[in-house]
Formats: C-alpha cells, sequence, structure tokens
C-alpha cells in the first residue's frame, strides 16, 4: 500500500515538472536575446525558440561596392542571436533536468 502511495505521489510530481516545463517552453517564445556583429551596425533579434525576430542593419554599413561584408556581418550577427538563443534555452530548461542534456527534450 505504501509503495502505491509512493507511486501516486511521484507521479504528481512528474505531471507538476511536465506542465512546468511547458509553460518554461511557452514563455521562450517571448524572450528575446540580441546578436550583433560590426559593433552594431547589424544587429538580428531571436527569441527562444531560436526564431529571427528582427534585423537591423545601419545605413552606413549598406555599400554596394562591397556587398560581401554586409553578408558576412549579416551572417555573423545571426549566428550570434541563434546561439545566445540556444545558450537561454539550454539555461532555461536546464533547471528541469539539473543541467543534464536529454536528447529530445527540448
Amino acid at each position: 500500500m505504501k509503495n502505491m502511495q509512493q507511486m501516486q505521489q511521484m507521479m504528481k510530481q512528474v505531471k507538476k515538472m511536465q506542465e512546468e516545463m511547458q509553460k518554461t517552453q511557452e514563455a521562450l517564445k517571448e524572450k528575446i536575446v540580441e546578436g550583433s556583429a560590426g559593433g552594431g551596425a547589424v544587429i538580428v533579434k531571436a527569441d527562444g525558440h531560436k526564431q529571427i525576430r528582427d534585423i537591423v542593419i545601419k545605413p552606413e554599413v549598406v555599400d554596394p561596392e562591397d556587398v560581401e561584408m554586409l553578408q558576412d556581418l549579416v551572417l555573423t550577427a545571426v549566428n550570434d542571436a541563434l546561439r545566445k538563443a540556444e545558450e537561454l534555452m539550454s539555461k532555461e530548461m536546464g533547471k528541469f533536468t539539473g543541467g543534464m542534456n536529454i536528447p529530445g527534450l527540448f
């Protein structure tokens, strides 16, 4: 009988943790990180689900004679934003996994 009560209690705790994880995942949609390149010449904003939300390019870096530089700045800023979004997700979800990386969990 005692084992059954312990099992039920454990299942309640697991369910609560799953609910909290789902809430945290939803909240990550609203958390924005910012990546940049060229000292802020290109700024990229991404959410905690690694979706790009905004790209700002300062007019002074738009040079028709040097499109490659602009492409490099955008690429660098996007990768910076996505890296920060990944770190945010790992940090937020790590609260539930105790820092363990569980494949497929998030």
